[in-house]
């Protein structure tokens, strides 16, 4: 159910990332209209170039051939960097998330990473399933949009 991807399969990952920038123009305090700041073909380049250099892995969900969620993580010095969780809308309920989630903690646990952290935009409910793998909220970062 749960695979690593390599860097030829970026690609597949639009449709996820185009859900995602929909999901946060919909429900972001912050973001709405805004999101994504880099597009989603450009993102999917730098996902790809991170993956052939060792710098991230992503791990995906399919159903039926199609990717229908996953999950980037990376390093900073010895923190791990939660740096994407997606689900499509139609597939959640279906404990991918926790999947993923637990994908993730696990490989951290493997590297030796005891801190990780995850930035989550306000609104966005996927703050309550990070809640529930113990993570709490530590800072909160301030911008000016002039």
């Amino acid at each position: 159910m749960i695979r690593e991807i390599h860097s030829e399969e970026t690609g597949k990952l639009y449709e996820c990332l185009e859900a995602l920038a929909e999901h946060h123009n919909r429900v972001s305090v912050h973001f709405k209209g805004r999101y994504p700041q880099t597009p989603s073909r450009e993102k999917i380049k730098q996902f790809e170039s991170e993956l052939e250099e060792g710098k991230s892995r992503i791990a995906v969900i399919e159903n039926d051939s199609s990717i229908v969620g996953f999950c980037k993580i990376g390093t900073d010095g010895n923190t791990g960097i939660l740096e994407y969780l997606v689900v499509l809308d139609r597939e959640r309920g279906k404990g991918y998330g926790a999947a993923l989630m637990d994908w993730a903690l696990n490989t951290f646990q493997k590297l030796g990473i005891n801190e990780i952290d995850v930035k989550v935009v306000y609104g966005n409910e996927a703050i309550h399933l990070y809640e529930k793998y113990g993570f709490r909220e530590r800072s909160v970062i301030m911008t000016l949009d002039r």
